[in-house]
């Protein structure tokens, strides 16, 4: 519990963070199990995967060097797919 004006606030936006962060976080996970299927059927459109990790590291969900090897992870995948 909050012992004043200041801590209530911070809970506050504490509160709002935190959906706004389990948000992006969740479109960033559907994004990636979408594009990661896509990558292993061959189709090689990884735009709209590419762009949700970008927007994410840009919000501060995940850092940059995670989204850079989620992008490295899911464009050397589609290069083995369309290999075969």
């Amino acid at each position: 519990m909050a012992n004043t004006r200041s801590a209530e606030k911070q809970e506050r936006q504490g509160v709002k963070r935190n959906e706004r962060n389990r948000a992006v976080k969740s479109r960033l996970r559907s994004s990636l199990k979408k594009a990661r299927t896509e990558a292993a059927g061959g189709n090689a459109d990884l735009s709209a995967g590419f762009s949700e990790i970008d927007k994410a590291a840009k919000k501060g969900v995940i850092k940059k060097n995670t989204a850079s090897r989620y992008k490295s992870r899911l464009a050397k995948s589609a290069k083995r797919a369309s290999a075969k």
